[in-house]
């Protein structure tokens, strides 16, 4: 009897005790803001800011404004389309519901996973490139021994997640800042003069447009913090946020090591290297330089790595919710409430062209710039998007709107649509790049119109309610 009543008992307690299904909800400000630094900054962006430093010197400081107001503009439309509708899926849920799944599934897979497969295996390997300078010979498997480490990481939970990005972000940061204020006390300055760099800021020619895809790459992905929004604790209040704010860090961190870079180092040796941020390090510390940007390169590379598996693999779950993947994207750790099939597929996505292009240096750049055009597609949709949404459903609740509408839209559209078009130095690596995207882009559409219309069973173009997107 008294085991009876006992078992009664501890069933009406399992009653009432709430289920927890998804994610979980663990992320702060401070985590999201970190979380966005690293999803940002790379060696890639890194050596974009020095490189473009190289080629333009003063007038590259107005490349970088321009490149700053264009990721203002995506960071509002972005924030309104997230907190519109609050899910994982991102790019892919805002566009079904705008324009259609077909899309939808095109503009997250072309202009997210493409991104990420050009993108990492080309940081990966700058590493490697970095610390083989150091020490020839000694870090052959570097690459993959970090990619699958952070793999592992980020499958054990997004709050170990977190903490690890914390402690990465911050010692990125900490290391750019370090640089860039050393610059201003070393003896050994090589560069422009302070005068000439004011000289060529405020007599900028229409060059400058042609900086602008330099400038810009290291100001994209902020948006990406997006896809955690379902890990966020008041994503009202802290995604849009943890975006402006990094954004105006990272606005004064590269404008602070552009100008140390300019001052420093000849505008030759700048442009004309693979790895400027070496031969800065160099040129400030003389041979405790390789230290101090070995700290750099692995710490820039961990944080886009980590963020990185941490924020796709996000868009992938919420893509399998709304019916654009196979089911198997939603499955969840049991216990780290990750989702590890996700971040498993994407991980051996990123392995294959590292696998490949790591004999091959010379690609570093055409991947780099590959990613890019990629993403610029991504936020061209994004605007598209809120313009549709807006006549669509203009009562809707919205608790953050962009401001001046439909202006920032139209100028970021009309931006990206430029540097895409603009996005290599040379006609022989723009027609690469070129091949590149469409390949990709006609690839995930194959796969879309299949997808689409045989196993969804829907129009290519026809809209999800909005009510059903957020229910999914």
């Amino acid at each position: 009897m008294a085991q009876t009543m006992a078992m009664d008992k501890a069933k009406k307690m399992s009653d009432n005790k709430p289920i927890t299904k998804g994610l979980k909800k663990v992320l702060g400000l401070r985590s999201l803001f970190i979380i966005t630094i690293g999803l940002v900054v790379s060696q890639g962006s890194v050596v974009s800011i020095l490189q473009g430093a190289g080629l333009g010197g003063g007038s590259f400081f107005i490349a970088i404004l321009i490149a700053f107001l264009l990721t203002l503009c995506y960071i509002a439309t972005y924030s309104e389309l997230a907190l519109m509708m609050p899910k994982a899926g991102s790019i892919s849920t805002y566009t079904a519901v705008s324009i259609g799944h077909f899309p939808a599934i095109i503009a997250a897979i072309a202009a997210y996973v493409a991104p990420a497969i050009f993108a990492s295996p080309a940081e990966l390997l700058l590493l490697q490139h970095i610390l083989d300078s150091i020490a020839p010979g000694s870090f052959t498997h570097i690459a993959l021994l970090l990619l699958w480490l952070f793999a592992i990481l980020n499958i054990l939970g997004i709050d170990l997640f977190a903490s690890i990005q914390s402690i990465i972000s911050f010692t990125m940061l900490v290391t750019l800042f370090v640089i860039g204020f050393a610059g201003f006390n070393t003896s050994t300055a090589n560069g422009i003069p302070a005068s000439m760099i004011w000289n060529q800021l405020t007599h900028s020619g229409g060059a400058v447009f042609s900086l602008i895809l330099v400038a810009l790459w290291p100001f994209i992905s902020f948006e990406v913090v997006c896809d955690l929004i379902e890990e966020a604790k008041e994503p009202k209040k802290h995604i849009p946020k943890a975006m402006f704010l990094a954004s105006v860090t990272m606005l004064f961190a590269y404008s602070l090591i552009a100008f140390t870079a300019m001052s420093v180092v000849p505008a030759t040796e700048l442009s004309n290297t693979d790895i400027p941020h070496w031969v800065l390090g160099k040129a400030i510390f003389g041979n405790a330089g390789k230290i101090i940007i070995a700290i750099l390169a692995i710490t820039t590379t961990s944080g886009m790595i980590s963020a990185a598996l941490a924020a796709i693999p996000r868009l992938l779950y919420g893509m399998a919710h709304h019916g654009q993947l196979p089911k198997l994207f939603m499955r969840l750790h049991p216990k780290w409430k990750t989702p590890w099939c996700s971040i498993l597929f994407l991980t051996m996505l990123i392995t294959v062209p590292l696998l490949i292009f790591g004999k091959n240096p010379d690609a570093l750049l055409m991947l780099f710039i590959s990613a890019a055009s990629c993403w610029l597609l991504a936020y061209i949709i994004a605007h598209i998007n809120l313009v549709v949404l807006r006549k669509k459903y203009p009562d809707h609740q919205r608790p953050f709107k962009s401001p001046l509408f439909p202006l920032l839209q139209v100028l970021g559209i009309a931006g990206m649509a430029y540097a895409f078009i603009n996005n290599a130095p040379t006609p022989q690596l723009r027609f690469k790049v070129y091949i590149n995207t469409a390949l990709f882009i006609g690839v995930t559409a194959l796969y879309a119109f299949f997808w689409v219309k045989y196993k969804m069973k829907k129009g290519l173009f026809d809209a999800e309610p909005i009510e059903q997107a957020i229910k999914d």
